[in-house]
C-alpha cells in the first residue's frame, strides 16, 4: 500500500480489525519512512460493476462516490452513520448481486431513494431534488405531498414547519 504522504510503497499494518458490521477489515499502518500513520478498509468485491451513464459512457462503480452523495443529503440531519454504511452496504450487495455487471446509474438512483425514503424523509428530498432534477418549488411540493402521504400528520421525519397537533 502506498504512503499517501511521502509515496513510499512500503508501508506496515499495524492493526487490523473487523469494522462493526463485519463488512470490512480496518488495517492501522504506519509508514517507516516518514512514520506517517492513515486508516485503509478491504471490502469484499464479487465483481467488478460498471455504470451506464445517460450519455451512454461506462464508467467504474465507485462506493465512495456513492457515500459522498448521501453525506450531502444527510449534512445536518441526525442519522446515525452506521444506519448510512449498513444502507450503502445494502445497495452495493444489491447491484453486486443482479447477476449483470453493467449497472445503470438510473437504477442505483431508485436504490438510494428507496433506502433514504425509509432512512430520513428530508435527505430524500434533498436527494430527489438532484436526481429528478427539480426545476421548480411544484416539485419540491409534489414529492413532500407523496411522503406525507406515507406517514402520519405530525409523524416521521419530514414536518416542513408545520406544527405538531397534539391529542
Amino acid at each position: 500500500m502506498r504512503c499517501p504522504f511521502c509515496g513510499s510503497l512500503d508501508t506496515q499494518v499495524k492493526d487490523s480489525r473487523p469494522t462493526d458490521d463485519a463488512s470490512a477489515i480496518r488495517r492501522r499502518r504506519v509508514c517507516p519512512d516518514c512514520a506517517g500513520r492513515f486508516t485503509t478498509f478491504e471490502r469484499v468485491q464479487l465483481r467488478e460493476l460498471m455504470v451506464l451513464k445517460k450519455s451512454g459512457r461506462r464508467v467504474p462503480f465507485d462506493r465512495d462516490k456513492l457515500m459522498r452523495s448521501l453525506e450531502i443529503a444527510l449534512r445536518k440531519r441526525s442519522v446515525d452513520p452506521e444506519r448510512v454504511e449498513r444502507m450503502v452496504n445494502g445497495i452495493v450487495r444489491q447491484l453486486e448481486s443482479n447477476g449483470d455487471s453493467d449497472v445503470t446509474s438510473d437504477h442505483i438512483g431508485e436504490l438510494v431513494m428507496e433506502g433514504l425514503r425509509a432512512l430520513d424523509g428530508v435527505a430524500y428530498v434533498r436527494f430527489a431534488s438532484v436526481y429528478k432534477n427539480f426545476r421548480d418549488s411544484a416539485d419540491f411540493g409534489a414529492i413532500v405531498d407523496e411522503l406525507q402521504g406515507e406517514v402520519p400528520q405530525g409523524e416521521g421525519d419530514l414536518h416542513m414547519g408545520k406544527p405538531k397537533r397534539r391529542p
